[in-house]
């Protein structure tokens, strides 16, 4: 079901290259918003210093799973707390999904449940470069989260090895 997408009211991007935007923070009570730019009419004024997990930016595949849906898209970036899947057909605000994503290299793949927190939804005739869902992760196991955890530890760790060039 795609239907019913409400509109977005979160605050814009305003991270520079690849570092964390905080002013989306507002979306998740939490401060973990794992999005991209977002249209907004006024953030909240403590939005800004929110955020509290590192989100690592990745270009993975995933299918997302309701009773009603299957939707193949990509993980445009991971924290612990969740994922930003692109996709320009966001599914509604509040829907519970399954989550089945495998990170290369990581020797497993992961089957996780989450619900949608925010959508961009693609805009036409608007500048809108990253139309998707902020997807909160939902009854994580402690298994599951040091296994997220660790897996974003390793790309980090990876992307910022000495002698490797970007």
């Amino acid at each position: 079901m795609t239907g019913g997408r409400g509109d977005s009211k979160h605050p814009p991007d305003t991270r520079g290259g690849a570092s964390a935007s905080r002013a989306q923070a507002s979306a998740h009570g939490d401060g973990n918003h794992t999005g991209e730019e977002v249209e907004c009419d006024a953030p909240a004024p403590d939005s800004l210093n929110r955020r509290s997990s590192e989100r690592i930016d990745v270009t993975w595949l995933v299918d997302c799973e309701t009773d009603e849906t299957f939707l193949y898209a990509s993980i445009a970036n991971i924290s612990e707390m969740g994922i930003f899947v692109r996709t320009t057909q966001p599914l509604s605000i509040g829907t519970r999904l399954t989550l089945r994503f495998s990170p290369p290299g990581s020797g497993g793949s992961y089957v996780l449940e989450g619900t949608v927190q925010w959508i961009n939804e693609v805009r036409p005739l608007h500048d809108n470069p990253n139309p998707g869902m902020g997807i909160r992760f939902v009854e994580l196991t402690p298994d599951d989260r040091e296994r997220i955890v660790d897996t974003i530890r390793t790309i980090a760790y990876l992307r910022d090895a000495p002698g490797r060039s970007n």
